[in-house]
C-alpha cells in the first residue's frame, strides 16, 4: 500500500503526546503521522533473539538494548522511527525517556511491506544521525543479514552474511553474532528474489 498522510501537520510535542495514548504505535515524519502494520511472528522471533543476544553480551558494557517500544529520535524530533532493535552506548540517566537519540546499532526486520522503505528513506533519514556506527537489515524470508558500517569520510561499507553457518561482525559493539542466533527455533524457506513492496502503512491519527 502507498503511505497515506494525515489529515493534519502536527508538532513533535503533539505527537509525543498522542503516541502515549496510543493503543498501536505510530511513526512521525516531518508533521506527518503513519500507522505501523502489525508484524509476522517470524519477524517477532527474529527480533527477540536479536534482543536477547545483544542484552546479554552486552550486559557488562555501558551499551543499553532496546526493542519494539522505544523510538529513536532524528534531527531534533523533525522524525521518530521505532527501529525493530537498537542500541545505545550512550545512554541517559533519564529512564522516563520514549525515545534515544544516540544510537550506536540500530537493526530492522525486513518484510515485504517495509523492506524498499528500509532500504531507502529510512536509511537516509538514519545516516544524519552522528552517532549511529552499524545500520543492520536482517531477512526474515531467508538466512541473510547485511551491515552498512561508517567509516572514515562518512562513507559506508556493506558485508553480507548467508546461511546459518555465518557469523556476522558487528564492529562498531567489538561482536560477532552468529546468524544461527538470529534465526533460532526458526525453519525458514527461502524465497528467490523476493519482489520489494512498497511500504505498507495505514493513516495516522
Amino acid at each position: 500500500m502507498i503511505a497515506v498522510k494525515s489529515d493534519h501537520s502536527i508538532s513533535p510535542e503533539e505527537y509525543l503526546e498522542r503516541e502515549r495514548h496510543s493503543p498501536i504505535k505510530h511513526e512521525y515524519l516531518d508533521g506527518d503521522v503513519y500507522a505501523m502494520a502489525g508484524t509476522s511472528t517470524n519477524h517477532n522471533i527474529i527480533s527477540g533473539n536479536l534482543y536477547i543476544f545483544l542484552r546479554n553480551a552486552l550486559k557488562n558494557s555501558p551499551c543499553r538494548t532496546y526493542f519494539a517500544d522505544i523510538k529513536v529520535r532524528i534531527d531534533e524530533g523533525k522524525r521518530f522511527f521505532y527501529p525493530d532493535v537498537l542500541v545505545n552506548c550512550n545512554p541517559t540517566n533519564n529512564r522516563n525517556l520514549v525515545y534515544v537519540d544516540t544510537p550506536t546499532v540500530l537493526i530492522e526486520v525486513l518484510s515485504e511491506s517495509t523492506e524498499s522503505f528500509d532500504r531507502g528513506k529510512k536509511f537516509q533519514y538514519y545516516r544524519t544521525i552522528p552517532s549511529l556506527q552499524d545500520y543492520i537489515l536482517v531477512s526474515s524470508q531467508d538466512y541473510a543479514v547485511e551491515i552498512f558500517h561508517r567509516m572514515e569520510g562518512d562513507r559506508w561499507m556493506l558485508e553480507t552474511y548467508q546461511g546459518l553457518e555465518a557469523t556476522a561482525r558487528i564492529a562498531s559493539l567489538d561482536l560477532n553474532l552468529p546468524l544461527a542466533e538470529i534465526y533460532a527455533t526458526l525453519e525458514l524457506t527461502p524465497v528467490e528474489n523476493p519482489a520489494s513492496l512498497e511500504e505498507e502503512r495505514k493513516p495516522g491519527f
